[in-house]
């Protein structure tokens, strides 16, 4: 967990583009609410480093999410019963499931629909927030960070001290 956070740090202190940094963390939002051991989520994974963004804010953002979906089992349980329930929708997902390979994605799970949806939702305002995020700590807190007292005291432990370089290296 510690190389992901040296590594984002690197970047938002970088020559990264905040656009990219952003687009990490929206595809991770995507990925971090899909079920892991899922068909969507190793597929959307691999077609993601097709795409340019910063992988370790991906990471990140999934690691995050996953230590958080305890939190949100319920709600997105409850948004894949009522997508998959919904009486316009109950053809297509009847075809689906008919189909040869479509029932191994698990689509007809609650918790995978759930996640589904909720990421495809929360894609573009995750993108925005976390583009702001970026900016506010660029222009505002990265210089008030480097000087600070506790980034020297974390430099000082010798576990911690490649977060403190990735910090003050920018």
């Amino acid at each position: 967990m510690l190389k992901p956070i040296a590594k984002l740090f690197l970047a938002l202190n970088g020559n990264v583009k905040k656009t990219q940094i952003a687009a990490g963390f929206a595809w991770g939002t995507l990925l971090g609410l899909i079920p892991a051991a899922n068909f969507f989520f190793i597929t959307l994974f691999f077609v993601s480093f097709f795409f340019r963004h910063n992988h370790w804010s991906k990471i990140f953002a999934i690691t995050i999410l996953k230590f958080l979906t305890p939190l949100i089992v319920f709600p997105l349980d409850s948004l894949g019963w009522a997508l998959l329930n919904l009486e316009a929708l109950v053809p297509l997902f009847t075809t689906m499931y008919n189909m040869p390979f479509v029932p191994f994605t698990n689509f007809n799970n609650t918790l995978v629909m759930g996640g589904l949806a909720a990421g495809i939702i929360l894609w573009i305002p995750s993108y925005f927030l976390f583009w702001g995020i970026v900016t506010l700590y660029r222009n505002h807190l990265a210089e008030k960070l480097r000087n600070s007292e506790l980034l020297k005291s974390i430099a000082k432990i010798p576990f911690l001290k490649f977060i403190g370089k990735a910090i003050e290296n920018s």
